[in-house]
């Protein structure tokens, strides 16, 4: 049945797939999925490839929903996938993060073929983390294989292999072109980054330096249909494609990116802090969280460094966002997660001076860090002299900001006298006449109820446990 009066949101980042689209209802997401994708659907149930996969974890689990009206014409299922609790993207993640997301692509590819089906696309966006363990969740992915070349193939070197590339081999912050790139780093500007030395390393020359060169031959209208139908009629057989991707599996693999040492990849290890006083701010922390009310659904640790505290308050919400703007805190957190087999803690990357945006189809596509997910708590513990005095901005600018992200703030006000505060002002003009607690206090007051504050002993530095007044 057609719902003639739908009352639905549709997922403005699904829209390109005629296969189908995910809309919400409430609160709870789906997926409808178009008669024009009903033999691949049934392909992929009947198969024992979706089994397969979401058995050893790799693809999320959906039912099929009976009693909801289609929302729009010509549609086969509804579908209602597991939640995912925070979408993250490609530009976001850290080193191993996107290493892992394209060896999971790889694995997924490798067993759909066993099953008589591909990937019809290899898109970075069709993974997300929940904790530490990247997930494919695009069901409408799969397509019936018929012996022809991965059509997807050059959407994985460029969402997957030349970032990583270059992150490995030239400088690991590029892979922020993938907020500038929506559908990959076009593999001439990675062919051109990557340092001379990689058209030694035979994974890396076949699959982006020659790839380069030739879609560069070819990029004649004319001359690449006839050279893509050409492509068509080759016959790849399922032995064949493997190799591919054995391949590429082994070309991701020996990339490896050595951690440098930053100015915050150590910071634990390297603070002012001593063990006393650590163990009573941690314990002030957890005191807070007794206050909010339970039930928590997404936490945020903004400046989360190697996310000591995120897995601290891990047991209180289903999952805690790990944010820092430095990479290597990022990777080391990510690591340390992965090892633990860590379901609730997400680290990514994020610049809080400038915080991922809307992007994509009409600014719309991919969203905004603030606008992103509904957050119960915001963490800002030692964060605020690097946003007032690294970044120049005002505590009304901060305070405004934060109001709007979450309910509650647990915020660590740091003092001039601090010696991490004067680590900062050592190599600049102390322009901050008005960095002090009592207006922080005044100004943060305009924006929240103070809730409780508390001093951590032996220390100048205070934590306070906030209400933002906007959104009680």
């Amino acid at each position: 049945m057609i719902d003639l009066n739908p009352s639905y949101a549709p997922n403005s980042a699904s829209f390109r797939d005629p296969s189908g689209f995910v809309y919400q209802l409430g609160d709870t997401m789906f997926r409808q999925v178009n008669l024009s994708y009903k033999e691949q659907y049934d392909q992929l149930m009947d198969s024992g490839l979706y089994s397969v996969l979401t058995a050893k974890g790799l693809l999320v689990q959906h039912k099929e929903v009976e009693d909801l009206n289609f929302p729009e014409p010509n549609g086969y299922k509804i579908i209602q996938p597991d939640r995912i609790h925070y979408i993250s993207y490609p530009y976001e993640w850290c080193f191993s993060q996107l290493k892992d997301a394209a060896l999971l692509t790889l694995e997924i590819q490798k067993l759909s073929l066993k099953h008589g089906m591909a990937l019809k696309d290899a898109s970075a966006y069709n993974i997300q983390f929940s904790g530490a363990t990247p997930v494919f969740i695009d069901s409408l992915s799969f397509e019936k294989f018929e012996g022809k070349p991965w059509v997807a193939y050059k959407q994985f070197c460029q969402h997957f292999l030349a970032p990583l590339a270059m992150m490995s081999k030239s400088d690991h912050r590029l892979s922020k072109l993938l907020s500038c790139y929506i559908d990959g780093v076009p593999l001439d500007l990675a062919s051109k980054i990557l340092p001379a030395s990689t058209k030694c390393n035979l994974g890396l020359l076949t699959h982006i330096h020659l790839h380069a060169k030739s879609q560069k031959k070819f990029s004649n209208q004319g001359r690449e249909e006839k050279t893509q139908n050409k492509l068509s009629a080759i016959h790849f057989t399922t032995e064949k494609s493997i190799a591919l991707l054995d391949h590429l599996i082994n070309t991701v693999k020996k990339l490896e990116w050595k951690l440098a040492d930053t100015e915050w990849g150590n910071y634990y290890s390297d603070t002012n802090y001593e063990d006393d006083a650590l163990k009573e701010k941690s314990d002030i922390v957890k005191e807070f969280f007794g206050e909010i009310p339970d039930n928590l659904h997404i936490v945020q640790d903004l400046g989360a460094n190697d996310g000591k505290f995120g897995r601290l308050v891990s047991p209180f919400a289903n999952q805690v966002i790990c944010h820092d703007v430095d990479e290597v805190a990022v990777e080391k957190n990510y690591l340390a997660a992965k090892a633990a087999k860590d379901r609730i803690v997400l680290p990514l990357v994020q610049d809080l001076s400038n915080p991922s945006a809307s992007i994509g189809w009409a600014g719309l596509e991919r969203m905004s860090f603030s606008t992103r997910s509904k957050i119960d708590v915001t963490m800002a513990l030692a964060l605020i002299h690097h946003l007032a005095i690294s970044n120049n901005v005002p505590f009304e600018q901060i305070a405004n900001f934060f109001s709007t992200l979450s309910r509650y703030l647990i915020i660590e006000f740091v003092e001039k006298s601090d010696s991490q505060v004067q680590r900062l002002l050592a190599t600049r003009e102390d322009i901050f006449t008005n960095y002090s607690i009592e207006e922080f206090e005044n100004t943060f007051s305009r924006h929240y109820q103070i809730r409780k504050r508390q001093n951590i002993s032996g220390t100048n530095r205070t934590l306070f446990l906030m209400e933002s007044q906007s959104l009680i």
